[in-house]
């Protein structure tokens, strides 16, 4: 890590992660809030049969990582990534994070700005407009209840994904989300709500690609958010719900392609 970076520094826990090693620049891959890393996994199919040397992980409280109960913040995310990534001996990889995940791959970028080559951010809400705070809260809210898990399930069905997304698929994933500690769910939407990206006070330093899905930020937001990312791409996909990665995995490696094309040269 460079000098200026923090020195990691969260409760010590095992990360479950997936490897595949290649010749190419090195590409982390991170799900999002209640996922785990098949969340990834056509992105891990994608990058790893070009050579590329890929990671894929169960964050924190997911999949078959640890769960403690400590709080589940995007700055304790970003440090159990740094300290895995030094273990690996990887080095300025290429992170694509869907969800809470690009928020995450965002945290990476301004708190170990020497680690990261690029950022992408696939349908993350990095900056929330005042009403989906609101509706966060609500979330949040009735989230804290015994009927968390059926809570999840009718806001995943309703909110999540597009009436001709895979239903199969679809039952699968909202089954995995469902299956997070209640500890683990409460607490990563408590920080993503309070989550501010001009916190750190100064711009990410490395190219980032945000895709939204069917619901693209506001322009006054995007704005905000491109004060503290100016040096971002924005673009759409078409035809997908919040699962974008998996439902169109063609179209978004495609789009993701093109812009490491750019960035990294």
């Amino acid at each position: 890590m460079a000098q200026d970076d923090p020195e990691p520094n969260p409760t010590p826990v095992n990360i479950n992660f997936r490897k595949a090693t290649g010749s190419k620049w090195p590409v982390v891959l991170i799900h999002g809030w209640c996922g785990d890393h098949t969340f990834m996994s056509e992105q891990f199919s994608h990058y790893a049969p070009a050579g590329h040397t890929v990671v894929t992980l169960d964050l924190r409280g997911h999949g078959k990582s640890d769960k403690p109960e400590a709080p589940y913040t995007m700055q304790v995310f970003a440090d159990d990534i740094a300290l895995l990534l030094a273990d690996l001996q990887i080095r300025r990889p290429i992170i694509i994070g869907h969800g809470m995940g690009g928020i995450i791959a965002f945290e990476i970028g301004m708190r170990y700005p020497h680690l990261t080559a690029a950022s992408v951010m696939l349908d993350s809400a990095t900056v929330l407009p005042d009403s989906q705070t609101a509706r966060v809260g609500e979330l949040l809210e009735a989230l804290r209840g015994e009927d968390y898990r059926e809570t999840l399930r009718e806001y995943a069905e309703d909110i999540l994904f597009l009436e001709y997304d895979d239903p199969v698929r679809k039952d699968r994933l909202i089954d995995v989300m469902t299956a997070t500690p209640h500890h683990v769910m409460v607490s990563c939407l408590e920080n993503l709500q309070t989550y501010e990206p001009a916190d750190h006070g100064r711009e990410l330093p490395v190219p980032c690609l945000y895709l939204a899905t069917r619901e693209p930020c506001p322009p006054r937001e995007m704005a905000r958010f491109q004060a503290v990312a100016p040096h971002m791409i924005y673009g759409k996909t078409v035809g997908a719900g919040h699962f974008c990665q998996i439902e169109i995995p063609n179209q978004v490696n495609t789009m993701v392609d093109r812009f490491l094309t750019l960035a990294l040269r």
